[in-house]
């Protein structure tokens, strides 16, 4: 029976359109699921649109549109980028859907209910609409802001709402943490989850009001006056999108979630609020979190205020899908924070994927052309135990730069034989091992740079033909 992978996205908002961040994780996504179906495994890439929250609201409302037609706009930016990316989504569940996402996040919270996990209260506090939570003053900075949010004024909310007995699965939270039967990569982000558990654990508000939430969202199951708080419906759309509540032979197939891939800002609504509700209801937990760190551009901090926001369509229309790809998995560190530098990209779009990789493939297929080679490539395995294992805790940067030291080896090997000034029959055999080593590096790079990697495999095999720049040169 062919093994199964399901991977996921975290579900971004859609109050305005995507940046460089949420490239960089497609872009991981999609490669630790292309790297998965070359283990010959069937995998199940899920995406898809946080629509039901207060701040797309509010944002649909500065737009003056209604809040429909301004999260269709939006959703499908995010889809468009994956496309671009060439990330590919299997599913893209969003969640203004009304038949199916609906109806399984009512049925998640029927499930709570049941267990006598919901009741109701009225609460007073201050909430922060860019992280769609309270916040107790314990937790904010020395403004009373949020850290995640600084210079954004937090809300002061009053209202009866139905609240989750979060603080009954605080040890059972622990101990799942603990015996890493959720794992958390990196090790550092399981010990920040694991110390903030040994503080008391508050119950969270899990509904609003139908009048702040503008009665968009999904009802509170028999109450028409409230509609399902954000995060409770939000992380379900990792169940809706594979049939939980509407179809059961498609959500065994698929769950329980072999990674969620997040960034580091979110990690308390996966790693606790998420893991309790499905504990509550009594469902298979996710195998594992995988956290990553934020871009900063630069330098400095992604800002509207600072100019600084990198639109990720134009920067592929200026470098290419690749070129943008290889750039985020190889300068930026998987699991603490990275740079976007523009210098940088040139630099690197000119120094390995034009001169190194782009050159060593043209010089190569162009004397194999002139001789009319012809190249029969054998089974063999793609990846060392070690590079099998960085894969399996998402050290991509270090895998690519392993493949670089190999790209680096056969260009000097190239230089030193000189084949050019050798005759056809002379360098016959050299040019054989060297297209059969590239055709691996072809293979080692498709979860990587797709279209690159299947350029290279596709000019290295059979009648040899001069392959054409890979990487031109930038304008």
């Amino acid at each position: 029976m062919q093994k199964k992978f399901y991977i996921t996205t975290a579900i971004p908002y859609v109050n305005a359109s995507p940046h460089i961040g949420h490239a960089l994780e497609f872009v991981l996504t999609d490669t630790i699921a292309r790297y998965h179906h070359l283990l010959g495994e069937e995998t199940c890439l899920l995406s898809g649109a946080d629509e039901n929250s207060l701040k797309n609201v509010q944002a649909a409302a500065k737009e003056k549109m209604p809040i429909q037609e301004f999260i269709d706009k939006n959703a499908k930016k995010f889809q468009e980028l994956a496309k671009k990316l060439s990330v590919k989504i299997d599913i893209f569940q969003r969640g203004s859907d009304k038949i199916n996402h609906f109806l399984s996040s009512q049925k998640l919270w029927q499930l709570c209910a049941t267990k006598g996990d919901i009741y109701q209260k009225k609460y007073r506090g201050l909430y922060c609409v860019g992280c769609e939570t309270f916040y107790p003053s314990d937790e904010l900075n020395e403004k009373g802001e949020c850290f995640e949010h600084p210079g954004r004024k937090l809300e002061e909310v009053s209202e009866k709402n139905y609240f989750f007995k979060l603080s009954k699965y605080q040890k059972q939270l622990i101990n799942i943490i603990s015996k890493d039967e959720l794992r958390i990569y990196p090790d550092f982000r399981k010990k920040e989850v694991l110390s903030f558990l040994k503080k008391p654990l508050l119950d969270i508000s899990i509904s609003r009001t139908n009048e702040r939430a503008k009665n968009w969202g999904v009802p509170v199951p028999d109450d028409n006056t409230q509609r399902i708080y954000v995060w409770f419906d939000a992380d379900n759309i990792y169940q809706s999108g594979v049939g939980f509540g509407w179809n059961k032979k498609l959500y065994q197939k698929w769950w329980p979630a072999d990674v969620h891939v997040i960034g580091k800002g979110i990690i308390r609504f996966h790693a606790i609020y998420w893991i309790a509700f499905l504990l509550s209801a009594g469902l298979l937990l996710p195998k594992s979190l995988f956290v990553h760190g934020y871009l900063t551009i630069e330098g400095k901090k992604m800002s509207k205020t600072l100019g600084n926001v990198i639109d990720p369509f134009t920067l592929i229309n200026k470098y290419g899908t690749d070129a943008v790809r290889y750039y985020l998995l190889r300068e930026i560190p998987p699991f603490n924070d990275g740079d976007y530098s523009e210098s940088r990209m040139k630099e690197l779009y000119s120094s390995d994927l034009a001169n190194e990789l782009g050159n060593i493939v043209m010089r190569i297929t162009t004397l194999a052309e002139k001789d009319g080679l012809i190249i029969l490539t054998e089974n063999r395995s793609i990846y060392s135990k070690q590079q099998e294992e960085l894969f399996g805790t998402f050290q991509f940067n270090i895998i690519l730069e392993q493949i670089w030291e190999d790209i680096k080896s056969i260009n000097k090997q190239i230089n030193d034989f000189e084949p050019w000034n050798k005759t056809s029959g002379e360098r016959k055999e050299f040019l054989i091992q060297v297209l059969q080593k590239l055709h691996l590096i072809g293979q080692q790079l498709f979860p990587f740079i797709p279209s690159t990697a299947e350029k290279i495999m596709h000019s290295t095999q059979g009648t040899i033909s001069k392959i054409a720049p890979l990487f031109p040169r930038l304008k």
